[in-house]
């Protein structure tokens, strides 16, 4: 992966952060620049970036979650994901992660290729959100 992308991928996880960067404008632009999908592993800390020649980089977030509960509460994680794409002005990425993390969310893999966001509980259950 050439530093342009490292670089475009830590922008899209700062404008995630910082509200700069919407979800439909970060896959937009990862795609666009190459990308296949990525990972965010809440319990690590990290965000990790998947190029579509098989490279990665990972990137280091603000907050490690890492005492996550085992129960996966589906509807309030499906709630989250509904008041981010609300476009709420009381959303932020932060919220959102810390809102579903309590649901019991390790992590998701968002698919550019395969346009889903697959959410993760420390089950193995799982939830899938298509992506328009």
């Amino acid at each position: 992966m050439d530093e342009d992308m490292k670089a475009l991928a830590a922008r899209s996880l700062a404008g995630a952060h910082d509200g700069t960067m919407s979800f439909p404008r970060i896959v937009g632009a990862l795609g666009a620049a190459g990308f296949d999908s990525y990972f965010v592993d809440y319990r690590a800390g990290i965000a990790t970036y998947y190029a579509v020649d098989g490279s990665s980089h990972a990137a280091g977030m603000a907050h490690a979650h890492k005492a996550v509960p085992v129960a996966f509460d589906r509807a309030e994680v499906q709630a989250a994901i509904r008041h981010a794409q609300s476009g709420a002005a009381d959303y932020s990425y932060d919220g959102f992660n810390a809102r579903v993390t309590a649901a019991g969310c390790i992590g998701y893999l968002v698919s550019l290729s395969g346009r889903r966001v697959v959410y993760l509980a420390r089950t193995g259950e799982t939830h899938v959100e298509a992506m328009p």
